[in-house]
């Protein structure tokens, strides 16, 4: 858990997961991915829709939209309509005026300005969203114009004025005098911006800011203070025209750049004695059965995804066919395994356990032997719940046993009675029975997953207290569980590689034996908490379990924080939860506090979980909360 939040702001995870799904909706990509930043912009070579922070704190209304437009522009503008290269050559151009930050903050206005229209043209939904977005921005512009020139940054100002000038709808929209210098070439510049509802391509763009910015080059003193849209400086050169995101991702270039001509169509590869190898470039055109990655080669205008599958007149494949015998040379596939292993644990396993996960890679622990301060401290709080734990067990076995003394007898159907008198006697009379059904044992497993974060400091007795009670309780009436304590290691975790640690403390064999208990005391704070990573492992488990009814408690004191997981963290355990709950297991969150809960807590733990969370104030009272919680589960598995 995180002691300090960064300006105290909470992500609403459901607006992020519906910003990302619009994203990959609009570009039809599903690798799109969606990300906070100081400014909006779309990175083409991450693939990444950056949507800005200058609509935190806002009115939900305005905040909704204003993220949403940022997202169709990306989206629908950006990734579509926008020539990458001619952005890079822009940048050449500006790259040594004195007015640099101006001009690149200008041709993003300009450019967005254009996207807007193709993304009205091409959704026309989008244009109420997308006046909410005019009109926060004019204001604005318009109190950044006022401050600015009480603070004579005369740069900053003309380009506030500028704002102004190309998101009127008032024809006789004019902006103050600002300097003797600037009012001068304003007519110009003002000419020069009209040609904005003119353009038609990002070239048009760039063409008429170069003009306009070599003009005010020797016009304005300095350079432009503050930054109200960002232009990203990035290898723009390396992106070909008509390339797709798909053939971004692949970066490495050929070591040589020739090309074949027209493929071609006859069988060449035809050899009687010999089949040649080429150690560098393809010299001919041929037609080749294998295809692989490759750095050496000439490009040819064969179009394919992947290997083709083979057929029987394959020459290179042929000879072999049907051939294939078991060696009785030594079998190094185990040596094959182990590094598929290795790999796992290295923070392979991105598709199973998430893609925010991929560097994470799970640490076992299992618990030592108790001490006799455990023991101790264990029937201390064995003695506390005993008065919770006998009830809930008398409760499970009076509902079974009521389920196993049950009448069966004046049934409609069934079974004929001895007892036939009542067909004169009654009206509708009950002739039939049935025998009586054999005691119902209950169908269920538990996994109580325990966040060990360092901010759980001061909850962590009483959290074992309660995990005492569900321990004993299901003890009592044979119910396997596990208790696992999770944690990330935060000094040992980098970019590449996040030990998570999983402590057994108590796991499915030991749970149900009488003596088991003591080690749940050895559950300690550590450090940070990956949550969505924890919750898919103990699905994991709970889904080898044989048990109609599977249940996961997650026990936390807050929204997930580790390396790299603080803006996503919300949103992978949430798709974590969801996953688990698709497969059948019931996931509910047990959020502990030590006061008040704030409506910000309030929502962030609803936008994981749902509705399947209970909020408990007051830690010392969790034996109260967890008492009528056991025992609805365990009535609902009977």
């Amino acid at each position: 858990m995180r002691f300090i939040k960064f300006n105290d702001k909470n992500i609403d995870s459901f607006l992020f997961m519906e910003l990302s799904d619009l994203a990959k909706t609009l570009t039809k990509q599903d690798e799109i991915e969606v990300e906070y930043a100081f400014r909006s912009y779309y990175d083409p070579f991450a693939g990444k829709v950056y949507v800005s922070h200058f609509w935190d704190n806002r009115p939900a209304h305005e905040m909704i939209n204003g993220l949403k437009t940022d997202v169709f522009l990306r989206s629908i503008g950006s990734y579509k309509d926008t020539k990458f290269k001619e952005i890079g050559a822009f940048l050449k151009k500006v790259r040594n005026l004195s007015v640099s930050s101006f001009a690149k903050q200008l041709l993003m206005v300009c450019e967005d300005l254009r996207l807007e229209e193709v993304c009205k043209r091409e959704r026309p939904g989008t244009k109420k969203a997308f006046a909410v977005r005019r009109n926060v921005y004019r204001k604005y512009f318009q109190d950044q114009l006022n401050v600015n020139l009480v603070k004579s940054i005369q740069t900053d100002a003309f380009f506030n004025g500028l704002f102004l000038l190309l998101t009127t709808d008032n024809p006789f929209e004019d902006i103050p005098s600002i300097s003797d210098s600037i009012d001068r070439v304003l007519p110009f510049v003002r000419n020069e911006l009209m040609k904005v509802y003119e353009a038609k391509t990002t070239g048009d763009i760039t063409k008429m800011v170069v003009e306009i910015a070599e003009v005010l080059d020797e016009v304005l003193e300095n350079d432009m203070l503050n930054m109200y849209f960002h232009l990203p400086e990035l290898e723009y050169d390396q992106i070909e025209d008509g390339l797709t995101f798909d053939d971004i991702k692949r970066q490495a270039k050929l070591d040589n750049d020739d090309s074949l001509g027209k493929i071609a169509e006859g069988d060449e590869d035809i050899y009687e004695n010999h089949m040649p190898t080429h150690h560098r470039e393809t010299s001919k055109a041929t037609k080749s059965f294998l295809q692989f990655d490759i750095e050496r080669g000439s490009k040819t205008d064969l179009m394919g995804e992947g290997g083709r599958e083979g057929d029987d007149g394959d020459q290179a494949l042929g000879m072999v066919q049907g051939s294939a015998r078991k060696s009785k040379r030594n079998d190094y596939s185990h040596i094959e395994a182990m590094e598929s292993r290795r790999d796992e644990e290295q923070g392979g396993g991105e598709s199973e356990f998430g893609k925010e996960n991929k560097y994470a890679y799970p640490v076992f622990k299992t618990p030592d032997i108790p001490t006799h301060e455990h023991i101790r401290s264990y029937e201390e709080n064995a003695k506390i719940i005993a008065p919770y734990q006998k009830k809930l067990k008398q409760m499970i076995e009076k509902t079974l046993e009521h389920k196993k003394t049950l009448p069966r007898t004046d049934l409609h159907f069934g079974r004929l009675n001895k007892k036939l008198l009542r067909l004169l006697t009654d009206e509708n009379p009950r002739l039939f029975y049935k025998k009586h059904q054999p005691s119902i044992e209950i169908d269920a497993v538990f996994s109580l997953l325990v966040d060990c974060s360092g901010s759980m400091f001061d909850k962590m007795d009483e959290t074992k207290l309660g995990i005492t009670l569900f321990h004993e309780a299901l003890k009592s009436i044979r119910v396997p569980h596990e208790v696992v304590g999770f944690w990330e290691d935060t000094n040992e975790a980098t970019e590449t590689k996040q030990p998570n640690y999983f402590n057994t403390v108590i796991d499915f064999t030991s749970s149900i034996k009488r003596k088991s208990g003591p080690e749940i005391m050895q559950l300690e704070p550590e450090e940070d908490n990956r949550d969505g990573y924890a919750i898919r492992h103990m699905a994991k488990r709970l889904m080898e379990r044989s048990e109609a009814q599977k249940f996961l408690l997650v026990f936390s004191d807050g929204e997930p924080a580790a390396m790299g997981y603080e803006q996503n963290g919300i949103i992978d355990t949430h798709e974590a939860v969801l996953d688990a709950r698709k497969q059948g297991i019931e996931v509910i969150n047990v959020f502990l506090s030590n006061g008040y809960i704030d409506e910000g807590q309030q929502k962030t733990i609803q936008n994981i979980y749902g509705k399947y969370s209970i909020l408990v104030p007051n830690v010392d009272e969790l034996p109260d909360v967890l008492f009528p919680l056991l025992r609805k589960l365990l009535h609902k598995s009977i």
